[in-house]
């Protein structure tokens, strides 16, 4: 693994992908209740207990990639740390939140899906060879890094309608309440870049983590620790596996 990564996304390999497409098939039922426990105690932690959990596709199979629902009266903030926190529950596959139309049914479409994919490879690709810099301890974006800010907005662009969160982080040099209001800020410096390069702002979420979350594998007072990291958590692809598939008959 390359020890500098700027990107971050909720739907990665995931440790059940080694199972076999018998033994998924046998043991699904035990996994999808286990990952469902584990999801819910990820929910509790991030204060969103409100947020339905469904581990069951439109057609009533069982899934690996949970949709959420739910939690209306939660503030931003905790939607997206829920949504992530869930999404981090190793076997979970992705997580979206579901939409509800005047009919009932629920949100999403396959070419939504896909546009959602192919923006998070263009965006990742951008991010692995440069960064967004800001002047030293300012959340003045630098004016070398406007053209990356122009490349990333036009990958995400197929992700409108999705909630993207934009997350700021710093090393661990000096004082941490400092480290994390200046990541907030960059965040936020981030966001209003986006919005004013055609990114709708309703579906723009921002925050800070300080130092708190360093790049695995390097120390945290390394200057590579300070970065930006995008999440799109709101449409994830559903990749099919074995558990999500019908069985005969």
């Amino acid at each position: 693994m390359k020890p500098y990564r700027y990107v971050h996304f909720i739907a990665g390999a995931v440790a059940v992908g080694a199972l076999s497409f018998a033994a998924t098939n046998s043991n699904g039922p035990r996994l999808i209740a286990k990952l469902e426990q584990d999801a819910m105690d990820a929910r509790a932690r991030a204060e969103a207990e409100s947020i339905a959990i469904d581990f069951t596709t439109p057609q009533g199979w069982l899934t690996r990639h949970p949709s959420l629902s739910g939690g209306e009266s939660l503030d931003d903030e905790t939607r997206v740390r829920a949504a992530i926190a869930i999404a981090d529950v190793p076997g979970i596959g992705g997580v979206r939140w579901l939409s509800q139309s005047a009919d009932g049914s629920r949100g999403g479409n396959a070419r939504e899906e896909s546009a959602s994919l192919h923006c998070q490879d263009d965006v990742e690709a951008i991010l692995e060879a440069r960064t967004i810099r800001f002047a030293e301890a300012s959340a003045t974006v630098d004016p070398a890094s406007q053209t990356v800010l122009d490349e990333v907005a036009t990958a995400l662009e197929p992700c409108v309608g999705s909630i993207i969160a934009i997350t700021g982080h710093t090393d661990s040099n000096g004082d941490e309440n400092a480290n994390i209001a200046l990541s907030k800020a960059r965040a936020q410096a981030v966001r209003w870049a986006l919005i004013g390069r055609g990114i709708p702002a309703d579906g723009l979420r921002a925050e800070g983590h300080g130092s708190k979350e360093p790049v695995e594998g390097l120390d945290p007072q390394d200057p590579a620790n300070r970065r930006i990291e995008f999440s799109v958590i709101a449409k994830m692809p559903l990749k099919p596996t074995p558990i999500d598939m019908p069985g005969p008959g």
